[in-house]
């Protein structure tokens, strides 16, 4: 029988299981899509630990799973433009792709480019939309000096390639083991920590246009002590430090289409885009590979194959 990630409470790594579930039947307008790869997020974990109650409440059993790439099993009435045997990636809104099977609207699917990995299809939507809402919000170009934190993590190392495509300097933020990663993509990197402040000064000639946070912590307040106005700051993830200084949080939801996720397609399959996987794991460990998520320290994406 298909296999799919469950959990009854809210909780850590071990209220994850993978279980038996009968393999579900599309609806009209609908795809059953066998997956080939699902990507994990810092979100997921978030809503499972129960940290995002108020704003996405979880119904137990509940599912998990956005991120999906895989191959067209049975279609729905009424969908057209694909069919069985068709290779696609795209994502769920039911918190469902983390399973051998998943149902996903024929509008959140394209189809797979032939020179993106599964691996990398799998785990593209979330971060890449994320990463093209954050760059849109603090709208980037030629002459502006960028800053983006968690530089070199699945949103981060996104977030920086697609603000160099518009012509500004980026400066990346991130551990000295990822250093040559952003240098190779054109991105000066910047040590974390104590003292980035100064750092970030003498790379950027003191001048510094907008800030992306992709990690949370004081990274908000980092840019308003730069001296980069609130609104050419975005944070994905610090919510209360947006509301306190007026800064933006455009993030996945801004960014959240099928045409979006076909431009971040081609760019990758023309290889002007890099979506860096840092390890993939079976279903079954699932628990292994949100520990390792939750590290924080992985370079680009942590991907479930089925």
């Amino acid at each position: 029988m298909p296999r799919a990630v469950r959990f009854d409470e809210y909780g850590g790594v071990d209220v994850l299981r993978v279980e038996e579930v009968e393999r579900p039947s599309p609806g009209p307008g609908q795809v059953l899509v066998e997956v080939r790869a699902a990507g994990i997020n810092p979100g997921e974990a978030a809503i499972r630990e129960g940290r995002l109650h108020e704003m996405f409440p979880a119904t137990f059993p509940s599912g998990q799973g956005s991120d999906l790439a895989g191959v067209v099993a049975e279609t729905g009435e009424g969908v057209g433009g694909f069919a069985a045997g068709d290779e696609v990636l795209g994502f769920s809104e039911q918190r469902a792709s983390h399973a051998d099977f998943v149902v996903v609207e024929a509008g959140n699917l394209i189809m797979r480019p032939p020179g993106i990995p599964w691996e990398v299809a799998g785990s593209l939507f979330v971060v890449g939309a994320t990463a093209y809402a954050a760059v849109r919000a603090v709208a980037p170009g030629p002459g502006d000096t960028v800053i983006v934190s968690g530089a070199a993590g699945g949103v981060g190392s996104l977030t920086v390639q697609l603000a160099r495509h518009t012509g500004a300097t980026v400066i990346g933020l991130a551990s000295e083991a990822n250093h040559p990663w952003l240098t190779d993509h054109g991105v000066i990197p910047v040590t974390y920590g104590e003292g980035v402040a100064d750092r970030i000064r003498a790379a950027s000639g003191g001048s510094v246009d907008a800030f992306i946070d992709t990690f949370g912590a004081d990274y908000v307040e980092l840019a308003v002590e730069l001296g980069v106005a609130p609104d050419r700051i975005d944070t994905i993830i610090n919510y209360a430090a947006a509301q306190k200084y007026g800064v933006k949080t455009e993030a996945n939801a801004a960014g959240a289409s099928s045409d979006v996720l076909a431009e971040l397609a081609r760019l990758i399959d023309q290889g002007t885009l890099e979506l860096p996987i840092a390890r993939t794991y079976p279903l079954d460990q699932v628990r292994e590979a949100f520990r390792e998520l939750e590290q924080r320290h992985t370079r680009g994406k942590i991907v479930l194959k089925p």
